[in-house]
């Protein structure tokens, strides 16, 4: 027995040495296809590096000039844009001017007729009021002169416009006879 041993120790060292062996070779045989699948990317990317560094400038230039087209392109569709843009805001500003004056002058219309209103109901003459005096009460000094009377002073127009005009109450209806016989008296 100690030789079936014996012998089955060797057949399993002799197969595990082969199986060393094998293991062994198909390590280096990955190892020197790896060493070659290395070298062959490292080839592969200076050859690239190569190519690139050939070929780069044209690349480049070829790149710059469909960059300055594609700007010009933008440039002319965006200038454009904002041109139009540009004339739309224009023109709204422009509307809402127009529309602000027209409301500014409705406005101002407003406030003169209620302002005229207002002093009207209070009875203040009037420009067209005092005027119409001015006119009149020259009209009366015309005519005390050709009758013979002459008024006490004559105030310049300048003087009179500038004066602020009060308005009498019209005469009540009924007269004294004592107010009658005075303005019998001052008429000749």
């Amino acid at each position: 027995m100690a030789t079936l041993k014996k012998s089955a120790r060797k057949k399993t060292a002799s197969a595990s040495a082969s199986k060393n062996d094998n293991l062994q070779a198909q390590a280096e045989q990955m190892s020197k296809r790896l060493g070659e699948s290395a070298q062959q990317v490292w080839l592969a990317g200076v050859g690239a590096f190569g190519r690139a560094q050939a070929e780069g400038t044209k690349l480049f230039e070829t790149l710059v000039k469909e960059g300055l087209s594609l700007e010009q392109t933008t440039r002319k569709v965006a200038g454009g844009k904002a041109q139009a843009m540009r004339d739309a805001m224009e023109t709204t500003v422009g509307q809402a001017r127009e529309r602000a004056s027209d409301t500014w002058d409705r406005l101002e219309k407003v406030f003169e007729e209620r302002v005229h209103r207002a002093l009207r109901r209070l009875e203040v003459p009037s420009r067209e009021d005092l005027s119409a005096l001015i006119e009149r009460v020259d009209a009366l000094n015309a005519q005390l002169r050709t009758m013979g009377g002459a008024p006490a002073t004559k105030p310049s127009r300048a003087k009179r416009s500038t004066k602020p005009a009060v308005k009498k109450p019209a005469p009540a209806a009924k007269k004294t006879p004592a107010k009658r016989a005075a303005r019998k008296k001052a008429a000749p």
